[in-house]
């Protein structure tokens, strides 16, 4: 696993040795930043990336000129590897690490993000509930099936890439989602 482009471009993260986590690929991690980047969504964004793994989708971030991220993540080992992954890049400054279920940590954090990335394990089930805590302008959502955001997120894109599935979403306004439903489509 390696940074895809940026400051840190090429700089090899340290990944789980185990299967105690999956890190997005550099296949789909390349594919979800340049959709991003298209969006102008990276430059100088504030950053969560809850379920946080290894880091490297807060750090890609961080390496393409997002201003700051924070990286939640319960597994203590985890947390570690984190740590470990944002000093090889350089990056200790601009993050902070929080050792934290994210239910729980998003219960005390209640401020927006520009952007956040939502990468459960393929097994979790409660995106429902998630999607109504989680305060951001922008999501994206890494799964193994296709996540409806509801009616609060604007889908802008969703793709496949063999196992798994990136949903990006804005925030819609209320007026928005009122136009939405009662338009039609020709």
């Amino acid at each position: 696993m390696r940074v895809i482009a940026g400051t840190a471009r090429g700089r090899r993260l340290k990944s789980p040795q185990d299967d105690s986590a999956r890190p997005t690929t550099d296949r789909v991690r390349e594919a979800v930043f340049n959709a991003l980047f298209s969006l102008g969504a990276i430059e100088d964004a504030v950053v969560l990336d809850l379920f946080a793994g290894s880091g490297a989708l807060a750090i890609e971030a961080l390496s393409r000129g997002a201003k700051r991220a924070v990286l939640v993540e319960k597994s203590s080992r985890h947390t570690e590897l984190i740590k470990e992954n944002l000093t090889l890049c350089d990056f200790d400054e601009q993050a902070e690490v929080h050792r934290a279920d994210a239910f729980t940590w998003l219960s005390t954090h209640q401020e927006t993000w520009d952007l956040a990335f939502l990468d459960p394990p393929y097994d979790f089930d409660d995106w429902e509930k998630l999607l109504k805590n989680v305060k951001a302008n922008l999501l994206v959502l890494e799964s193994n099936r296709e996540i409806d955001p509801g009616p609060q997120w604007d889908v802008l894109r969703s793709r496949r890439y063999g196992a798994t599935v990136v949903v990006v979403a804005a925030a819609g306004s209320p007026e928005n989602n009122v136009q939405k439903e009662g338009s039609s489509v020709s």
